[in-house]
């Protein structure tokens, strides 16, 4: 075998492109399982500009994500896949070695029930107070808000920082004893605290702590600036 054949070129990895924005903090989940993975050679990103609404136009909507979110992988055989979570367990699974999404049943129960947490209680419900009390995206994507409904979101997510302070009270990694997708999706909302400035409160240390450890990682470190492969 020559040495320049890659362990990725011999299990045939397909090459992908991903629609996103670089800084968003949904993109930066899949950014970081990427890195995670080590297939950042894999990929390339377009940019989708969701401060212009590109995410919203009909012609992304029509062949790229019903749903006029991001992030979107696309296969080289067209096969498209939106939903972060998604996306995760098809790049985890892609090497026959699982890390993010659980190795056993019990890991891949707990991981998911706390990545659905993480997304309820913290990210989304961020969203929700950055789309409807903030100017979110601005007059020309923002077309309905409900200022009282985005203010109890705020709420909501300042008490799941509580919860998950509690949780890293008790164990290293969100879902348990390893980094998994769980911690992704939390990483995830925090980013989003920090565009809308919303502050971990300063009685939440242990997540204080935690996300402080989370953010010398590699993959969380460089996730914007993550490099286009070569050609």
């Amino acid at each position: 075998m020559s040495s320049d054949i890659t362990p990725f070129d011999v299990i045939k990895l397909p090459r992908m492109k991903i629609y996103d924005f670089p800084t968003g903090p949904y993109p930066a989940r899949v950014r970081i399982a990427l890195a995670e993975k080590n297939l950042q050679s894999r990929v390339r990103f377009e940019m989708v500009d969701l401060y212009k609404g590109e995410h919203k136009k009909p012609a992304f909507i029509a062949t790229k994500n019903y749903s006029g979110t991001l992030p979107v992988l696309e296969l080289d055989d067209g096969t498209l896949i939106a939903e972060c979570t998604a996306i995760t367990e098809y790049l985890d699974a892609l090497d026959g070695a699982p890390t993010l999404t659980g190795r056993t049943p019990r890991e891949k129960g707990l991981i998911h029930m706390m990545s659905k947490r993480a997304e309820l209680e913290l990210l989304d419900a961020i969203s929700v107070y950055f789309h409807h009390a903030t100017p979110g995206l601005g007059p020309d994507v923002e077309i309905y808000q409900n200022a009282e409904w985005g203010l109890r979101q705020r709420d909501k997510a300042v008490r799941g920082m509580h919860y998950f302070d509690g949780v890293l009270r008790t164990q290293p990694f969100v879902a348990g004893e390893i980094f998994s997708m769980a911690d992704i999706t939390v990483i995830g909302g925090l980013i989003f605290a920090e565009i809308v400035k919303l502050p971990v409160p300063a009685e939440c240390e242990a997540l204080q702590a935690w996300y402080a450890r989370m953010q010398e990682r590699p993959s969380v470190k460089n996730r914007v600036t993550m490099s286009e492969p070569a050609t």
